[in-house]
């Protein structure tokens, strides 16, 4: 008797836990979502299509490590794509973490961008820099590309 009293009260306590841990969860979401930092899916290039044609009509921005392509985007927002090769990052850990950088950093300036279609491409040597230096880059990249198409 008192062993199952004992069990039904660390069964709450867990349980409790668990609720708890899921109630922060949904609570960060929804903190992204009200300050519209959000990444959505109408926010990536995901056709075969709209990549040819912003590598087809574009202008660029980058240095030797990263390259952005910058192409004409009929809807009213900006929309990001990546094209990292296997060959030039061979580990899908390092690719992906590469990719959530990028996003972190497009998602922060999303509001600021242009209607363009972005696609980023990157080289081996970006693996030499650190994620603070990754990210101080892309802005400077994101507010040239700001600058560029005011100016067009």
């Amino acid at each position: 008797m008192a062993f199952e009293l004992v069990c039904k009260l660390v069964a709450d306590v867990v349980l409790s836990r668990r609720v708890g841990l899921k109630a922060e969860r949904v609570s960060r979401l929804s903190v992204n979502d009200r300050t519209g930092e959000t990444f959505q899916r109408c926010q990536k290039l995901t056709s075969a299509i709209d990549f040819q044609q912003v590598f087809k009509n574009n202008f660029r921005r980058g240095d030797a490590s990263i390259t952005i392509l910058v192409g004409k985007n009929t809807g009213s927002r900006p929309r990001l794509g990546f094209a990292i090769a296997r060959k030039q990052i061979q580990k899908a850990v390092k690719r992906n973490a590469l990719k959530r950088l990028f996003r972190e950093s497009f998602r922060r300036q999303q509001h600021r961008l242009p209607a363009r279609d972005l696609v980023i491409m990157v080289r081996r040597e970006i693996l030499l820099n650190e994620p603070a230096q990754i990210r101080a880059t892309m802005d400077q990249y994101w507010n040239s590309i700001i600058k560029s198409c005011e100016n067009s």
